[in-house]
């Protein structure tokens, strides 16, 4: 018996989600880094990586990698939840918002939440 397919199913729309993440994060960071990178390095370099995730997501999925998409879902929810944490103690640290500030609260914490719904997902599946 073959072990089910992570891209498939609902697994399409996870694919989907983290698709245009990674398109919107991308094209954010571009922007910022081309434009303003002066103004706060950091937190466009963390949206630059956000988007270098979710790009390895959305392939891992696509493809069926589960042991890829499982690190890089936890790379994501652990970025999630230190970038959302240190804004909150410490707002200098990051003074323009990334994608993972205010746990995604920019993007209506669907960064906070898709992790949770992919690492079940994968996790659901085996």
């Amino acid at each position: 018996m073959s072990e089910p397919a992570i891209g498939t199913g609902p697994g399409r729309v996870l694919v989907a989600v983290y698709g245009v993440f990674a398109l919107a994060a991308g094209a954010r960071a571009a922007v910022q880094i081309a434009t303003r990178f002066d103004e706060a390095p950091l937190a466009y370099a963390l949206s630059a990586f956000a988007a270098a995730v979710y790009v390895v997501l959305t392939v891992a999925l696509a493809r069926g990698n589960r042991t890829l998409a499982l690190v890089a879902c936890g790379i994501e929810l652990a970025g999630v939840l230190v970038v959302g944490t240190l804004g909150l103690i410490d707002p200098e640290a990051f003074p323009r918002a990334t994608v993972w500030s205010g746990y995604g609260s920019g993007y209506l914490f669907i960064p906070l939440v898709l992790p949770l719904l992919g690492l079940y997902w994968l996790l659901r599946r085996r």
